[in-house]
């Protein structure tokens, strides 16, 4: 990549990285003889999509209506909303599952009668339920709630099984603490599923047990997202290596304080989100030089200071003034990557080819 390319904030995307990651977790799912749905809100482009098409996925899951409507536009026709049915959209909803398989997430007998008196073609729902994270669905100990929702099926509304997602791995830090996690999540999956007379489709996801974990009993489908480019807390958790990291952001240097061992880049909030990372200090991304077609971590320089359009970039003792130059480009490796591609329309490869992203509405 020419740093003459790059202008003003930009999306960078490693797409050797990115398509080894795919590759890497479609091989796993057919390793344990799993159904592969990965979760398109991390990328949200028809591009990245493309990806995953050429490497066999067919089935997705997304996390609104509207993006369901933008991969749906964009061939996808076997989509799961994993966000709780909004009652009002259900207009635009009936129109997908016109046109495609459809499943909405139910997690009330509410949102369930609501979904069945207005929708108007066949649609499948799957109930979710809550396995330990406390951010919404059913708790998997009340396993009669969750039996009467699916045996409220109807021809036209078809229960398709249950949906977790233990976002709680998201805390653990090392393996071992995510496997804990994931086995106490997928255990108490178990003990609802049990209850059934006939076992229920399971669809789970979270990054970094899907990363790290080979226990998945009973489990039938793997529903994952942020793997496509990990993070900075990824890695930290252990989900990851950095150098699978498979996205950055591109940002121009406008202003140098070498007297505080400090440059300024044009990137801040609105580009990365304010997510942090407290390790030996708090910081908001790692500093990446661009070599080509590849990025290299520097070691000892961080973004230490963020506000909306601003990245303050603190200094090692020892630097090289002549890299740091007022309009020499800098990367930086995003915290939180779902954040930062959500913000972010300008994309592109290292090798400079767009990358076409959803318009949020």
């Amino acid at each position: 990549m020419k740093p003459i390319t790059i202008k003003r904030p930009t999306l960078i995307i490693h797409e050797v990285r990115a398509k080894a990651n795919i590759q890497w977790m479609v091989s796993k799912a057919k390793r344990l003889g799993l159904h592969f749905r990965p979760h398109f809100k991390t990328h949200q482009s028809a591009t990245v999509g493309q990806w995953f098409r050429d490497a066999g996925v067919e089935r997705i899951a997304v996390s609104s209506v509207s993006m369901a409507a933008y991969f749906q536009a964009h061939g996808w026709q076997d989509i799961t909303i994993a966000f709780p049915y909004n009652p009002l959209e259900w207009e635009e909803i009936d129109q997908l599952s016109e046109n495609g398989r459809l499943t909405v997430t139910i997690e009330s007998a509410w949102a369930l009668a609501d979904l069945k008196l207005k929708i108007k073609h066949p649609i499948r729902f799957v109930i979710k339920v809550d396995v330990g994270y406390g951010r919404t669905g059913i708790k998997s100990s009340d396993a009669a709630l969750i039996r009467n929702l699916a045996d409220s099926a109807t021809e036209k509304c078809q229960f398709a099984g249950l949906l977790a997602h233990a976002g709680h791995t998201y805390e653990a830090v090392g393996k071992e603490a995510i496997e804990k996690i994931h086995r106490a999540s997928i255990q108490s999956l178990n003990q609802l599923s049990a209850t059934f007379l006939n076992k229920p489709f399971i669809s789970y996801g979270d990054t970094p047990a899907c990363s790290v974990s080979e226990y998945f009993e009973d489990v039938s489908e793997l529903r994952c997202g942020n793997f496509i480019y990990y993070d900075l807390t990824q890695a930290k958790i252990g989900s990851c290596r950095e150098d699978q990291i498979a996205v950055v952001l591109a940002c121009p240097i406008v202003a140098q304080h070498f007297d505080r061992r400090e440059v300024v880049i044009y990137g801040g909030a609105i580009h990365l989100s304010k997510d942090f990372i407290e390790e030996g200090g708090k910081y908001y991304g790692k500093i990446v030089a661009f070599k080509g077609l590849e990025w290299q971590i520097m070691e000892g320089v961080f973004l230490k200071k963020i506000s909306q359009e601003h990245g303050i970039i603190q200094l090692p003792e020892e630097y090289d003034p002549l890299v740091f130059q007022i309009g020499a480009i800098l990367g930086v490796l995003p915290v939180h990557a779902c954040l930062a591609v959500d913000s972010m329309t300008a994309q592109q490869t290292l090798g400079g080819v767009k990358i076409e992203k959803m318009t949020k509405i």
